[in-house]
């Protein structure tokens, strides 16, 4: 085996890696946030006492959590265009980042929301506070902080996910990758460097989500416990 490694003509495609890893944050950033927001919704409504409405949400969760991502991109995708909804692969992209992050997301929040111990909304409800204010104050947020780790780790691979866009045409850091290894004849060194940039943005997203982490769940950091 006497393979050279030379990187010298992929570094030089610099600009193009940087617009693949900007497109990456841009599918990340808004998918995470609308998931988050969707899959606590399912989560309260698969806890919910009506049946109709717990159902449909834990069937949306074992369809997606049962299928695959690259099934379910093709779906929205091409699916979306049979019906005559024609939508950019990025708009389709980011849809189905959401749909899937938000059933992973409902069962983390769910588990959460299920630690919560009965005493405490007894509590809560003899002290005079409203179902609203003792589902915000002493279910959710709480459970929100339980597993936030969880959560974390799920947003990283939710970018790290997004790597299957490539499949319909989504220019991100992986299609990137693939077009500039078949100009240059090097796919060693070009998805070497992909997958160094993805590395550095999984560590990003660490770091910000738990300086987030920090920022929001202050009796977590005075207490100075991990996650």
């Amino acid at each position: 085996m006497n393979y050279e490694f030379d990187f010298s003509s992929v570094l030089a495609q610099w600009p193009v890696f940087l617009e693949g890893a900007w497109l990456t944050i841009q599918l990340s950033v808004p998918a995470t946030v609308l998931g988050l927001v969707l899959g606590t919704l399912f989560a309260i409504g698969r806890r919910s006492t009506l049946r109709s409405l717990s159902r449909f949400c834990g069937f949306y969760v074992e369809i997606v959590r049962n299928t695959p991502f690259l099934v379910q991109i093709f779906l929205v995708f091409f699916g979306m265009a049979s019906l005559g909804w024609r939508v950019p692969a990025f708009a389709a992209g980011l849809v189905a980042l959401i749909i899937n992050v938000a059933a992973y997301t409902c069962e983390i929040m769910r588990a959460g929301m299920d630690s919560v111990h009965p005493g405490q909304i007894e509590a809560a409800e003899c002290l005079g506070l409203t179902k609203r204010q003792v589902y915000w104050h002493v279910i959710l947020w709480p459970a929100m902080e339980k597993v936030y780790p969880a959560l974390t780790s799920q947003f990283v691979l939710l970018m790290l996910a997004s790597s299957i866009t490539s499949q319909i045409s989504v220019e991100e850091l992986t299609a990137v990758a693939s077009r500039v290894q078949s100009e240059t004849f090097r796919p060693f060194e070009a998805y070497i460097l992909v997958a160094v940039v993805y590395l550095a943005l999984s560590l990003l997203m660490r770091v910000g989500l738990w300086g987030f982490g920090q920022l929001v769940f202050a009796r977590r950091r005075r207490l100075k416990t991990t996650g």
